[in-house]
């Protein structure tokens, strides 16, 4: 049975079968490849419906090519003494938990998402998830494993040889991707309506209607996600030396105004008559 990872050719195949209406085995049997592979490639990319094998592919590629980048600072955001304030980050933590858990996702992977999030170096091992949330290992390791399921933090190996569980940068990116493909599966199931009610009747108007506005609202969320991708990858300014303006050329000797006019200011008035 053949290892390593997908070719374009056989995502390419994956997303023939899934048009077919192909169960993941089948699909898997006839690339004579695990079925939990089929599953994973499928769920983490749009899932059965939003699945598009050249969208896929791309992806695999960006993260393989991020895991190659050096390890990051693993230390957490609310270490001792860099003025943050911990009750603070406490709170926001749980805020945005609860905002997590709105958008459908269950408690502890959202524990474990907005732990992630509020350390600067978004890593960090099942011991000290465990430890920060007061949790099992074992519900750390359930939901990390469906976190990682959904592409939303992926583990590495740190110098130690410790998993480490990150959060994917791309998360918003794949989350737009995957909502605009569940737009088009919706449009496409609408649009299935309208023979069968007839076009010209007011149900199926407005099934035309919702089929026509959900395809341009996803065109526009791909186009926009697209083009906003390295944002998510940008770094932090630097920050400035000192409170005050930077020093360098043309920057004033002192803390206030220059002491006299500029030189040469008198010379207009010196010369009328």
């Amino acid at each position: 049975m053949p290892g390593g990872r997908l070719t374009q050719q056989e995502r390419q195949q994956i997303a023939l079968g899934l048009a077919d209406d192909l169960a993941y085995a089948e699909i898997a049997r006839r690339l004579d490849r695990p079925t939990s592979t089929v599953t994973r490639e499928v769920m983490r990319n749009g899932g059965p419906t939003g699945y598009r094998a050249d969208l896929a592919h791309r992806a695999t590629e960006h993260r393989a090519h991020r895991r190659t980048a050096p390890s990051r600072d693993p230390r957490p955001a609310d270490r001792p003494g860099d003025g943050r304030d911990p009750g603070a980050i406490g709170a926001f933590e749980e805020s945005i938990t609860t905002v997590f858990m709105q958008s459908g996702l269950s408690r502890m992977p959202a524990r474990v998402l907005a732990a992630l999030l509020v350390t600067d170096s978004g890593s960090l091992t099942a011991g000290e998830l465990a430890q920060r949330l007061q949790v099992s290992p074992a519900s750390v390791s359930k939901a990390v494993a469906f976190l990682d399921e959904q592409s939303m933090v992926r583990r590495e190996r740190d110098e130690r040889r410790r998993e480490r569980y990150v959060v994917d940068d791309e998360i918003w990116y794949q989350s737009a991707v995957a909502s605009a493909h569940s737009n088009s599966a919706v449009a496409a199931a609408a649009r299935q309506g309208v023979p069968l009610l007839g076009s010209s009747s007011p149900a199926g108007t407005r099934l035309e209607n919702v089929a026509r506005f959900l395809d341009h609202l996803s065109e526009m969320l791909l186009r926009a996600a697209e083009q906003a991708r390295d944002v998510l990858l940008a770094k932090p300014a630097p920050e400035p030396d000192g409170p005050g303006a930077p020093d360098g050329p043309g920057a004033p000797d002192g803390p206030g105004a220059p002491d006299g006019p500029a030189e040469g200011a008198g010379s207009a008035a010196d010369g009328r008559g």
